[in-house]
């Protein structure tokens, strides 16, 4: 056994800590600690959560934009989209985390029953009078259960209860929702590609629909998750009911995507946007000029992160996909994370060959929040030498036999 000469870090951010360009950087900082000399490169994965706009910009030399927009709890928020430049020249991203992420919402006030995408659709907005010809909206991060009305509205949709009114915010609000008129959308969007970089497990009804499995993690109690499911349920058959002619699913229930971000995917969808796989849309469709499959098969060694490798990491998070790739071109995997919760053991079934905390000692989160950089960076240093033990083990044992 060698040292790695050749190291690929191609993480994702840590979220409401670290970017995955800073998550990168302290993992390659950890490695070159240990390993002198060694060529690494880094690679931050966008996955359509915090960072993507910032993230691709970088990645074609083009430019974020900023735009005031309504946050998650009503009140404005400074937000961004990014206009790539290079070949994707024409292309927006919107991070939809930028506009109603839960990193928004003050924990404090984490209610998805209330909690609003218009940001997103203001975003939208912004992109299309800007000229754009292509918006890809990154779904990922979010703080919302709306199913995206909150985003059509700022797009021009008028969605009515029973008297006739505009339905209140939120998503305890779709409850109310009787009408669906699409007819004052923004003129630009049958010019426009929109496609929706989401992870296509992510389902809007049902018993796997997003607001049971993700519900409690944006502040809901078991009764609002119940209300919010309800809601989501009649917020489906309005949207088949008064989808345009352009729509690219008729499953608003279960189709795959549509429960992206709260259910913003089904919202978008409703209005022709493409459901994509991020992954498809972000690294395969040559978006950013990201060789990832190329640079995986000239390294010796994989590293990958996320903030937490727990049961959901299969599942379309960025290690799975990075592992998936690595193990078609026989890479090894080493995953950093932040905690390693339930489940974590089973991503050796996927492909990731060692997994590693960064947390040496019990700690606060706040705490580990704010010393996320320096602690990821001194755990691969730690995870670093125990392969270099198993380098000089190898060696020394080959010297006994060879004796």
């Amino acid at each position: 056994m060698a040292l790695p000469h050749r190291v690929l870090v191609a993480p994702s951010g840590f979220k409401e800590s670290l970017s995955a360009a800073q998550v990168a950087d302290a993992i390659a900082a950890g490695v070159r600690r240990v390993v002198p000399g060694v060529h690494v490169t880094t690679v931050p994965i966008a996955d359509g959560g915090e960072g993507t706009a910032e993230t691709l910009a970088e990645a074609t030399d083009g430019r974020l934009v900023p735009v005031r927009v309504t946050g998650p709890t009503g009140e404005p928020v400074d937000s961004h989209y990014a206009e790539l430049g290079g070949e994707s020249r024409g292309t927006a991203v919107v991070e939809m985390a930028a506009a109603a992420g839960l990193r928004l919402v003050p924990r404090d006030h984490r209610d998805p029953t209330l909690t609003t995408t218009r940001g997103v659709g203001e975003l939208i907005v912004a992109a299309l009078d800007a000229g754009c010809e292509r918006i890809i909206v990154g779904c990922g991060d979010s703080g919302t259960c709306d199913g995206g009305a909150g985003a059509l509205q700022a797009l021009g949709a008028r969605i009515l209860d029973a008297h006739g009114a505009p339905i209140g915010t939120g998503g305890a609000a779709l409850a109310d929702a009787v009408a669906l008129d699409l007819s004052g959308l923004h003129p630009r969007l049958t010019e426009v590609e929109i496609v929706v970089a989401c992870n296509p497990t992510n389902v809007l009804c049902g018993d796997r629909g997003v607001a049971r499995v993700f519900g409690p993690q944006k502040g809901a109690t078991p009764e609002q998750v119940e209300r919010l499911s309800a809601g989501l349920e009649s917020w489906a058959r309005l949207l088949a009911a008064h989808a345009v002619g352009s729509a690219t699913t008729s499953d608003f229930r279960t189709g795959l995507g549509t429960g992206a971000s709260g259910g913003l995917g089904a919202g978008l969808a409703a209005i022709g946007a493409t459901l994509q796989s991020r992954f498809a849309a972000l690294l395969d469709s040559g978006l950013a000029g990201i060789q990832l499959d190329r640079l995986i098969a000239n390294a010796d060694l994989v590293i990958t992160a996320e903030g937490a490798i727990d049961l959901q990491t299969p599942h379309g998070k960025v290690p799975a996909e990075v592992a998936r790739r690595a193990k078609r071109a026989g890479a090894p995997v080493l995953a950093m994370a932040g905690s390693l919760g339930e489940g974590a053991v089973d991503v050796h079934d996927i492909g990731i060959d060692a997994i590693a905390s960064i947390i040496p000692v019990p700690m606060r989160l706040e705490d580990a929040v704010d010393r996320g950089a320096q602690l990821l960076a001194d755990a691969t240093a730690r995870t670093v030498r125990i392969m270099a033990l198993g380098a000089s083990m190898s060696d020394s044992i080959r010297r006994r036999d060879a004796a």
